[in-house]
């Protein structure tokens, strides 16, 4: 019997493309890996990939060779479009535990010329000056809350608690700001990143992309080269986008104005039967049944027998343990508004599928307690309506360049749709002390919408006893 072997092939020995022949090459040769590698060199790979991946479309041999790609100084906008590729690693610049300059911020080039651009960048100088100057009274006030320990210095002082004000003074920045991201992924992933990205609505995204593929082709040159603008993405987005006509638009905006707060979460469609459904293919797993019989038998069974099924097939779940993959059959769709500060949380569950709409002053904006209570309220709202009136002027000659004026604290709708297994891992991460506040909130309230309907499997999730109204009240002034 031959000896097992399992090693690495090193990307710092090996380009990406060759290993990524290496791999496709096991499929046809009975050779091992490293005899394969040992014969191949980037122009044979090249010319493997030339062959099999462009001409013949065997693209899933791209998905072995990995890249790493740092963006540094791109917005907010832009990294949701870098971030909006669910095969992929990302880790950014995080709002909690850094502070930003007051001249951390974008100027879209769709304004250069432009009569607005002056009071845009006069605009968003302003909301950079309201954040700068409110990190200030809000420390003291968290630091007044939480003392010095003894023997603590300053600097360590401020380490342990800089997250608890700036999470609140992070509601001020816009979506103009600045920040880096780090992404790993494979050559497919990326190859299908640059189309969307030269296929955008904005300047800077389509900006980024073409760098993307530039850098992209040093280390696969052949697997990228190809990415090119998709007129499918182009001329689609374009014409849908333009079915709204003045009049629809203005009467969402008057209803957008007049929204209300009970509204913020609708549980708008699941499987009724989803709870059934899932237990049924637990049984179906491990047994040698049919789907068909393994429902009729749980449906047909008591409440006590159900309830004895989940408690096997949840009751052991420890805090960090993802549960089986049967939990995938039990469906929710959730229509949401929430703090984009909370979105910006939100949208690292790629295995949910999400529809955000584009960023918006029009759904009000929420106001952190602390920041009211640190006598910083009046500025805050007055540097909010300045940027809602700054939208609204960006909005007549671009909706989507005025969304770079729009700060973290404005809420924004966003359908979801995932599945019971995703629902354990938002709501039991989301909802942890360490959270932030914003996310705390919208976590709590779809639990409790699922629990209304699926109390059965639900009940397993390991929630902190707090309450999305108890987040509200102790973290908000206004939502």
């Amino acid at each position: 019997m031959p000896e097992r072997d399992i090693y690495l092939l090193s990307p710092r020995a090996l380009s990406p493309e060759t290993i990524a022949v290496a791999f496709a090459k096991t499929s046809r040769s009975p050779e091992s890996f490293r005899d394969i590698a040992a014969e191949l060199s980037d122009e044979k790979s090249a010319q493997f990939h030339e062959k099999w991946v462009v001409g013949y479309g065997h693209a899933s041999v791209a998905e072995h060779a990995i890249l790493h790609i740092a963006f540094e100084n791109v917005s907010r906008v832009a990294i949701e479009a870098i971030e909006s590729n669910r095969l992929a690693s990302y880790t950014e610049k995080s709002t909690r535990y850094q502070k930003w300059g007051v001249n951390d911020f974008w100027i879209p080039s769709e304004l250069d010329g432009h009569p607005l651009r002056a009071e845009y960048v006069e605009t968003i100088r302003l909301l950079f000056q309201t954040y700068a100057d409110s990190l200030e009274p809000v420390r003291s006030l968290i630091l007044s809350r939480f003392p010095r320990r003894e023997n603590e210095s300053d600097d360590a002082w401020d380490r342990r608690i800089r997250s608890r004000y700036v999470d609140v003074c992070r509601f001020i920045l816009p979506a103009a700001a600045l920040a880096n991201v780090g992404m790993t992924a494979n050559a497919r992933v990326i190859e299908n990143m640059i189309r969307k990205m030269l296929s955008h609505e904005l300047a800077e995204v389509r900006e980024i992309g073409a760098k993307v593929k530039e850098v992209a082709k040093a280390e696969t040159p052949t697997l990228v080269k190809y990415a090119d603008a998709v007129p499918y993405l182009v001329e689609t987005c374009k014409e849908i986008g333009e079915l709204e006509n003045r009049e629809w638009r203005l009467e969402f905006a008057i209803q957008n104005s007049e929204f209300r707060n009970e509204k913020w979460c609708a549980l708008i469609d699941y499987d009724e039967n989803g709870e059934n459904k899932v237990l049924a293919a637990a049984l179906y797993r491990f047994g040698e049944m049919t789907f068909a019989d393994a429902l009729a038998h749980v449906e047909s069974s008591s409440g006590e027998a159900k309830s004895k099924l989940a408690e096997s097939l949840l009751g052991r779940l420890g805090r960090y343990d993802t549960p089986l993959r049967e939990l995938e059959y039990c469906i929710y769709t959730f229509d949401l508004v929430m703090d984009q500060g909370a979105y910006a949380e939100f949208k690292r569950h790629r295995m949910m599928t999400q529809t955000p709409q584009r960023l918006t002053t029009r759904l009000g904006y929420a106001t952190p307690l602390l920041m009211t209570e640190a006598g910083f309220g009046s500025k805050y709202e007055a540097a909010m309506e300045a940027a809602s009136r700054m939208f609204e002027k960006l909005y007549e000659f671009s909706p989507a360049v005025a969304q770079y004026v729009v700060p973290n604290g404005f809420n924004r709708r966003v359908l979801a749709q995932f599945n019971l297994r995703e629902a354990y891992a938002f709501c039991q991460l989301r909802s942890a002390a360490n959270a932030h506040f914003s996310i705390r909130r919208v976590a709590q309230r779809m639990y409790e919408e699922m629990a209304r309907v699926h109390p059965l499997l639900t009940k397993h999730m390991k929630l902190p006893e707090e309450t999305w109204q108890g987040v509200e009240e102790g973290y908000f002034a206004g939502v």
